[in-house]
C-alpha cells in the first residue's frame, strides 16, 4: 500500500510579523523533527527570533521545543503599550 503520508503542523503569524511576511496562515509539512527556531530560519521570516513570542497549541514554549504532528505554531511579536 506505501508509506504513510507525512505529517503536517499549522503555522500561524500575528501582528506585525504576519503584515511583514505577507501571509498569516499555512499549512506546513513536518516530514522530520524540527522546532520553531528551525522553521523560523527555513521560512525566512523578518526581524530576529529572539524578539519573538512562540506558542505551541496555544500554551507559549521554548523556540527549541520539538514540534509533533498536528501541532499549532503561532509567532508573535513583541507588544509594546503604554
Amino acid at each position: 500500500m506505501g508509506s504513510s503520508a507525512p505529517g503536517s503542523i499549522r503555522i500561524r503569524l500575528f501582528a506585525s510579523l504576519r503584515e511583514q511576511a505577507g501571509w498569516a496562515e499555512r499549512q506546513w509539512p513536518l516530514e522530520e523533527p524540527t522546532t520553531a527556531e528551525e522553521l523560523w530560519r527555513t521560512l525566512e521570516l523578518p526581524g530576529a527570533m529572539d524578539a519573538v513570542r512562540v506558542a505551541i497549541n496555544q500554551r507559549f514554549a521554548s523556540a527549541e521545543t520539538p514540534l509533533q504532528n498536528g501541532d499549532e505554531l503561532a509567532f508573535l511579536p513583541p507588544i509594546s503599550g503604554g
